[in-house]
């Protein structure tokens, strides 16, 4: 089994960390529960750190002309401000991070859906938009997966942040060795992961690491990294991963009996039809790569890109996004 570096990642901290949502409550979640043997966090309530306590009475966003404030509804107070400066003072300083789960909907933390509201009264939501909190790290943090626990109950985001937020960890603890054989390593054994995201920016990264122009380490590093988060832009969309299995099932074609390749092109149908999740085939892939002792596909990522503990036995294959 292969050692995975702990990845950095930012949560909301009343998602299983504190009890400290406007009502006094914490909100445990399974999934970031899952993640914490294998990461480390870093946490923050913006709302407690800006001085409203809990429990507290609730905050909104309010337009007022072209401007969005941040309100407390029965006090009439103002923590625009005040919400401003602790975020830019959190997430400058924040350092190596892999990757952000966010408070779902919540005016400091949420990152789409959140209410705007026309004034002070209760109803007259006039739009949706981020929290002021979530807004910043969208800004700052773009070529990062950024998720709010809500969206994470899609298998395949889920499945994408894991992929990524694992990969991004890697990549920083091979850049720290700063030498270009440990980058070479990094990339042939990400290939087939990169393929089933971008192949038009796994061509990029394999151009850059050959580095035929003899460019400095740090240079070569640079822009490797720079298009290593233009691959992993979007989601790994199913036709890719069908691709890439096929790709692979290729090494095994013709050591299997007619029946054995049968079995194996149904499963990738019933993974197409989104009737088992992605790590059925795989496990199937792997079975092979270990029968005939594959060692190409052994070191391939794609067949192992995060902790075997994350696989979760009631995932089904619902809720494809791409």
């Amino acid at each position: 089994m292969p050692e995975f570096p702990k990845p950095r990642i930012f949560s909301s901290k009343c998602l299983g960390f504190a009890s400290c949502r406007w009502n006094g409550v914490s909100i445990p979640d399974d999934f970031v529960e899952s993640l914490k043997p294998y990461v480390t966090f870093i946490t923050t309530c913006p709302e407690m750190e800006i001085g409203l306590g809990v429990p507290r009475d609730p905050i909104r966003i309010v337009l007022y002309g072209k401007d969005l404030k941040l309100m407390q509804l029965n006090t009439g107070k103002d923590v625009t401000s005040a919400m401003r400066d602790f975020t830019a003072a959190f997430l400058g300083p924040i350092g190596e991070v892999d990757g952000f789960i966010l408070k779902d909907r919540s005016p400091s933390c949420g990152i789409k859906d959140v209410k705007v509201y026309k004034g002070m009264d209760p109803g007259g939501v006039i739009k949706k938009s981020s929290g002021f909190f979530g807004a910043e790290v969208l800004g700052r943090f773009s070529h990062l997966p950024i998720e709010t626990e809500g969206r994470l109950t899609n298998y395949v985001l889920r499945e994408n942040f894991i992929r990524k937020i694992f990969t991004f960890a890697s990549f920083r603890k091979i850049k720290k060795e700063a030498g270009i054989k440990a980058l070479v390593g990094f990339h042939a054994e990400n290939k087939l992961l990169l393929m089933s995201y971008s192949q038009k920016e796994l061509g990029l990264l394999g151009r850059i690491v050959a580095n035929h122009e003899k460019k400095m380490p740090v240079t070569v590093f640079e822009e490797y990294e720079s298009h290593l988060y233009k691959a992993f832009a979007g989601l790994s969309k199913y036709t890719s991963n069908i691709n890439v299995m096929t790709h692979a099932f290729g090494y095994f074609s013709e050591k299997l009996t007619a029946n054995e390749k049968k079995f194996f092109l149904n499963t990738i149908e019933e993974y197409r039809r989104e009737q088992l999740p992605l790590s059925v085939p795989i496990n199937l892939l792997k079975s092979y790569i270990v029968r005939f002792q594959e060692e190409y596909l052994m070191k391939q990522t794609f067949f192992e890109p995060y902790p075997p503990g994350l696989v979760r036995v009631l995932d089904s294959g619902k809720g494809r996004t791409a």
